[in-house]
């Protein structure tokens, strides 16, 4: 393989030191050039706030370590340079994939709660790419571009990991991060997120012929009576056991309507006599671009209100190993649940009442 490992730093004039940087990614695993532009912005601040996105997300093959732990990864490595763990601070942020506001709100907030009102505040970054816009979203704090170079991706840390080609993983992560990294493959959690990013590349293997790049449509239910959402529980892959709005793929001849009412019906074994169609409040298109690993996937996703009373038998089939009404506070509380961005959707319908 190529050698991937990141290039020194430039020399960079003397300057005051800031009070605290700001560092946003996903670390997804941290590796390398993470800690070299960690050091590097250390040496310009007193303290770095280190803001580690997708918190509270399900393990996925793209997002397979909780924030948790990754905090954990960045505190050993950075401990393992000779960085006292006083010089660090953490803060977690959700997705929020169709509420930029929301994300940087939480984003400004977490910042705010260490800084406690300093202006005196920097954003450490790099950008390279159109990944990189949200580094323009905080005009308030002087922006510190590093000057590591490299090509080092936890994209390919990831792919090198699942992938088997352990070797390579380990030469572009810190020793402390590939300590974890080997002990957590030998864990149930690593052979789920391995048997899945098997199932992904079969997926999109699959497709890898056609003459355009494959856009999925699918339809999702959320369904609400008394005060709880129905939810079915994943039975196979991808999020295998994760929670889900009932739902699938659009078929050949019927409409996105027809379709969402259908495959309720077959994953939760509702009552045929219950018109969905009927109780429909509202509905709305779902269409972030990387919403869906199994590739590029709309969702159309419609509201029903069954209203007050009773909450109807269920029974979970086809593609759900259960179905069950859900509380919509612990909807709403436990967004480490939920599959892909159902938990955003369900969040969308019922915030607006």
């Amino acid at each position: 393989m190529t050698d991937e490992r990141p290039r020194p730093a430039a020399p960079t004039p003397a300057r005051r030191k800031r009070t605290f940087g700001v560092y946003i990614g996903r670390f997804e695993p941290p590796h390398t050039a993470h800690l070299h532009v960690m050091l590097e912005a250390l040496h310009s601040v007193q303290k770095l706030i280190i803001v580690i996105g997708s918190a509270r997300a399900a393990r996925n093959t793209k997002n397979p370590f909780t924030a948790d732990e990754r905090q954990d990864l960045i505190t050993a490595m950075l401990q393992e340079a000779g960085i006292p763990r006083t010089r660090l601070l953490f803060v977690h942020v959700r997705d929020y994939y169709y509420n930029e506001t929301l994300w940087l709100s939480e984003v400004q907030a977490g910042v705010h709660a260490h800084t406690r009102g300093s202006t005196d505040v920097a954003l450490i970054g790099h950008i390279k790419d159109e990944s990189s816009y949200y580094l323009r979203s905080f005009p308030a704090w002087e922006f510190i571009p590093t000057h590591v170079v490299s090509d080092l991706s936890a994209t390919d840390v990831r792919r090198a990991y699942f992938e088997g080609r352990h070797g390579d993983a380990a030469q572009m992560v810190p020793p402390a991060v590939n300590a974890f990294l080997d002990t957590f493959r030998h864990g149930p959690d690593y052979a789920e997120l391995k048997a899945e990013y098997d199932h992904l590349r079969a997926y999109r293997a699959a497709w890898k012929d056609a003459p355009h790049p494959p856009i999925f449509v699918t339809t999702d239910a959320v369904i609400t009576r008394s005060g709880h959402v129905l939810i079915v529980r994943r039975a196979g892959l991808p999020g295998r056991g994760r929670l889900a709005m009932p739902g699938g793929f659009l078929e050949q001849h019927e409409t996105l309507l027809a379709c969402a009412i259908r495959e309720t019906h077959e994953e939760t074994g509702l009552n045929p006599s219950i018109d969905l169609a009927a109780a429909l409040r509202s509905q709305a298109v779902f269409d972030y671009p990387d919403r869906s690993l199994r590739g590029r996937t709309v969702t159309h996703a419609y509201h029903f209100d069954l209203g007050i009373g009773q909450l109807p038998r269920l029974s979970g089939g086809s593609d759900a190993s259960e179905a069950l009404w859900m509380p919509i506070s612990d909807v709403l509380a436990r967004p480490e649940l939920f599959f892909e961005d159902h938990h955003a959707i369900i969040e969308h319908f019922v915030m607006r009442g």
